[in-house]
């Protein structure tokens, strides 16, 4: 890692992206404050893996002769274990004081403690007597009488025994992500489980090729409505879906399928909750956050980290550590990373010039928390895979951080989802299709891309998916496989057109939310006060993929045949795009990628039986898929038969092309012969 200032000065990530020059300081400045922060926190540590062990350390310990238990609560006057071991006796059980606001007590015997056994912790400070949850408990519990939530001890008599020793990810991994939420994910009208998911989810997300899975809401949340991102207990799993080993259980059964299995990881910020959180934990607001305006989050009414302290830094890194090692995650997709590195979290700023990016605004010291646990992940397995949720775009966010860069190795397109939702706001006939061809391959120069058509937030209610937006009431009258709606016909065609380009032309990687690949009809409104807290619409209705007389069979079957092309073909290894023929008036996008044309018919009337366009090669082309078989729903006008060859195009200059027949709404993909 370059030091020194003339060093600094010449990062790569100068020589990728040329217009950051100007701010060379600003760059310089974050890789310093990168190399500052960790040798500050390192110390004796000879790496961040053995700093980022607090976990070990803290909490509770099952020992030969007894368990102990350690906390960090630097602002406590007193501290004392409680819970059903003791028969919820608050001061029975004193912790003592050592150095660095660090408290301990041993308890003699083995079954002192117990598998599942229910505790808290009884902090005094100031003169107040607090109830807390143990900050690294592995588990927490709600009292189904008073609702209130306890930590659990959990150490059950045998380890849960991993039989996924050898699935790894490969160098030449491209993700193909299908994001899921555990409690939603089921048929039935309730809170799905860990071990419902293994046996009836994953076997679907087999089927349609995916070969990663993101899991929502995996760290305990008090409340489930939040969709798992107002976390209260960093190294708990989150009991509204199972226990410990049934998550293990989960993650093991994907490893058995190949697939990879991602976390959204929340470290941009922690709800507010004293009860069940780690909000003043020791009785003060800094221990963990910012103290006033800063510490507070308006718009998400949570708590922000402050973290320019080493042991704030040491909470997370361990956190992360931690759910690697203890569960075989393959990496995290961070949230909120917009939120933590500007002061007013990117709220109102159109970041449409690269001043906007380096200011005062910024916040180094999220930024250097990022490099720290991209540093992190890195030194663990250099396969493991680390995405972030960055709708500013801030330069460099996926570039190796010795290049100047974040560390992450992909960053969410985030501009996409808008930009559809934008385009179906304007009549088929005014699309602009060279804006789409912009937006589809406008990025960051050298930084890797999860393209996605639709977010998981666009099927909560209040919103709407790209297939209601698409259909809107049609959906309710006229999705038998036998109806002829010329509404739904539209529906399926672009909702086809729509995911197919973005995931062939805008990233190195894709993103489903569960549902939308077979064009799920409902939104998601999570049990609450407003609707009698009802589970009505808060699962998946995957009986509609069962019935024959339906046609969201159609859309599952290409979303199957598109992922399956795109793997086979391992499509997004390759790097080139080429853009062949854009015509804004006959609404026709084509281009290359490596040894395939993808031929994009956007008009919603028009059918061109001898489409020309310059390929400025002398190959022959096959057709080797298409939007339009009749099993994905089509009309099957395209033949799979017909030899394209080169020839000279009058109308081209005399430029070597292919002449085909391009129906009306479809994709067609050609591969060189």
């Amino acid at each position: 890692m370059p030091n020194s200032k003339d060093s600094l000065m010449n990062l790569k990530i100068f020589e990728i992206d040329p217009w950051l020059k100007p701010f060379q300081n600003d760059i310089s400045l974050r890789i310093r404050s990168y190399l500052t922060t960790k040798n500050k926190i390192l110390k004796e540590n000879d790496s961040l893996y053995s700093f980022a062990s607090a976990h070990l350390y803290f909490g509770f310990h099952k020992m030969s002769d007894g368990w102990i238990y350690r906390e960090w609560a630097p602002a406590a006057d007193e501290v004392f274990l409680t819970g059903d071991f003791n028969n919820w006796d608050i001061y029975s059980h004193p912790l003592h004081k050592k150095e660095n606001g660090i408290w301990e007590i041993f308890l003699q015997g083995t079954d002192s403690l117990y598998h599942l056994s229910l505790v808290k912790v009884r902090i005094i400070s100031k003169g107040k007597s607090l109830s807390r949850i143990p900050l690294y408990i592995k588990r927490t519990v709600q009292d189904e009488h008073t609702h209130e939530f306890s930590g659990q001890i959990w150490y059950p008599k045998d380890d849960y025994i991993w039989n996924d020793h050898n699935f790894e990810i490969t160098d030449d991994y491209s993700p193909l992500i299908y994001e899921a939420h555990i409690g939603m994910a089921q048929q039935k009208e309730d809170i799905g489980t860990f071990n419902e998911f293994t046996y009836n989810i994953l076997p679907k997300i087999k089927d349609l090729g995916y070969n990663t899975l993101q899991l929502m809401a995996v760290m305990q949340h008090p409340y489930y409505a939040s969709f798992g991102y107002h976390v209260s207990n960093f190294f708990a799993v989150s009991s509204w879906f199972g226990t410990p080993d049934e998550l293990k259980k989960l993650i093991d059964t994907a490893h058995s399928m190949g697939i990879a299995v991602l976390m959204d990881i929340v470290h941009s910020h922690a709800v507010k909750n004293t009860l069940e959180g780690i909000n003043e934990f020791d009785g003060s607001q800094y221990q963990f956050f910012h103290e006033g305006k800063r510490g507070y989050h308006t718009a998400w009414d949570s708590k922000l980290f402050d973290y320019s302290k080493p042991d704030v830094i040491h909470f997370l890194l361990s956190n992360i550590k931690y759910w690697l090692e203890e569960y075989h995650f393959d990496g995290f997709r961070f949230d909120g990373v917009t939120s933590m590195i500007y002061h007013n979290h990117g709220l109102g700023i159109d970041f449409d010039n690269y001043s906007k990016y380096f200011s005062l605004n910024t916040d180094i010291e999220a930024l250097t928390y990022l490099q720290l646990a991209n540093d992190l992940i890195k030194s663990m397995n250099k396969n493991y895979i680390t995405i972030a949720e960055d709708m500013s775009g801030m330069p460099g966010m996926a570039l190796p951080i010795d290049y100047g860069g974040i560390g992450f190795d992909y960053r969410l397109a985030m501009g996409l989802p808008d930009f559809w939702i934008k385009t179906l706001e304007i009549p088929d006939e005014s699309w602009d299709v060279s804006l789409l061809w912009h937006e589809l391959t406008s990025k960051r120069p050298a930084e890797k891309r999860i393209a996605y058509a639709e977010s998981h937030d666009q099927a909560l209610v209040g919103d709407k998916t790209l297939i209601f937006r698409l259909a809107d009431k049609n959906m309710y009258w006229h999705m038998k496989a036998n109806d002829n709606n010329l509404e739904i016909a539209r529906t399926i065609a672009l909702h086809k057109i729509f995911r197919f380009i973005t995931l062939t032309a805008a990233g190195e990687g894709y993103l489903n939310f569960m549902g939308n690949e077979f064009g799920h009809p409902e939104w998601i409104d999570f049990p609450r006060e407003g609707n009698d807290w009802s589970f009505k619409y808060c699962h998946r209705n995957w009986y509609l993929l069962e019935d024959e007389n339906l046609k969201y069979k159609f859309l599952y079957n290409f979303d199957k045949q598109m992922i399956d092309f795109v793997k086979r073909e391992r499509l997004l290894e390759i790097s080139q795009i080429t853009e062949l023929f854009i015509d804004n008036f006959k609404k026709i996008l084509v281009f290359k990628r490596g040894v395939f044309i993808f031929i994009f018919n956007l008009n919603s009337q028009t059918s061109f039986n001898n489409f020309s366009f310059p390929t400025n090669d002398i190959f022959s082309y096959k057709t080797v898929f298409d939007s339009d078989a009749a099993h994905f729903g089509g009309y099957s006008r395209i033949s799979h038969e017909t030899l394209y060859e080169s020839v000279a195009l009058s109308e081209y200059e005399n430029k070597t092309g292919i002449t085909i027949y391009s129906p009306s709404r479809t994709c067609i993909v050609l591969k060189q012969i």
